[in-house]
């Protein structure tokens, strides 16, 4: 089975509701990029964008999926190529092509292309941007090293939302775990230290490393108050308190409470050791 034969799968099954619309894979093309551009993941990139001071300049999107992310870019007034190499109009280069159509974005190229091929001549691009795409790598340190090349000098890369996996076991977890991998076989992720190896070689200085529970690019869509403990903490204090309102005056209480709970195995702290697959982000700079 192909990933769009998966994906048109998956849209008629109500098992999958959740996953096709926080994935954005509904079959209306233009709701999956005004929800994209809406949502908190993207906001968050254009904050890190505008900490960067890069509000305007080339982009290359590399395995650019349906195009919510380069179309997405393109309405912002940046200048985009989009790699992709699935030519389907359901989840490529063809949804990117009707996208750019729909939206009259001149200033927005479609390239069926792998990564590790790209072609455009060096110092291209002001920005490399990368989402869920360099774990798919057919090989990490060509598709880096041409990410590389194509960058002017001082052009940053983003990658967003790559798996990692720490070992052997931990990657077939992570692979059973995945709600589409068993249909079409297409999922994969590396340990950390091969994605920073590779950056280093292709001559990036490291910036940002944004671990998974470190910002909502990679723990999207979950929210805030659902991954953070300080918030769950707090909400437990607060029923705490309501619910044994006589009890809660004593000011040794509460603490008392926690520590029961933390004897029982309930805990208070963020383990994305317990997320399989769990993603990472980087910030990377062509100095």
């Amino acid at each position: 089975m192909t990933w769009e034969d998966t994906i048109k799968m998956i849209r008629k099954d109500p098992f999958y509701e959740d996953l096709v619309r926080n994935a954005y894979f509904e079959e209306d093309l233009s709701l999956n990029l005004q929800r994209y551009k809406q949502d908190l993941e993207y906001s968050e990139i254009k904050a890190w964008l505008n900490e960067l001071g890069f509000n305007q300049g080339k982009i290359l999107d590399i395995g650019s999926g349906n195009g919510i992310s380069a179309v997405s870019f393109a309405l912002d007034g940046f200048q985009v190529d989009a790699v992709e190499p699935d030519p389907s109009d359901t989840i490529g280069a063809g949804a990117i092509r009707w996208l750019k159509n729909h939206y009259g974005l001149g200033n927005l190229s479609v390239h069926e292309s792998f990564a590790e091929d790209i072609g455009f001549p060096s110092g291209t691009f002001d920005l490399v941007f990368v989402r869920q795409a360099l774990h798919h790598a057919n090989e990490l340190q060509k598709f880096v090293e041409e990410s590389y090349r194509v960058l002017k000098q001082g052009g940053y890369m983003i990658t967003v939302r790559d798996h990692v996996v720490f070992d052997k076991k931990d990657k077939e977890w992570f692979l059973e775990s995945h709600p589409l991998h068993k249909f079409y076989g297409g999922e994969n992720a590396y340990h950390p230290k091969e994605y920073e190896e590779a950056f280093q070689k292709a001559g990036f200085s490291m910036k940002k490393r944004y671990k998974y529970f470190d910002t909502p690019v990679n723990y999207f869509p979950a929210k805030k108050e659902q991954v953070d403990p300080q918030v769950k903490l707090g909400k437990l204090k607060d029923t705490f308190r309501t619910k044994y309102s006589i009890i809660s005056r004593f000011p040794l209480a509460f603490e008392v409470y926690i520590s029961y709970l933390k004897f029982r195995g309930v805990s208070f702290e963020n383990n994305e050791m317990k997320i399989p697959g769990r993603m990472y982000s980087y910030i990377l700079k062509k100095d």
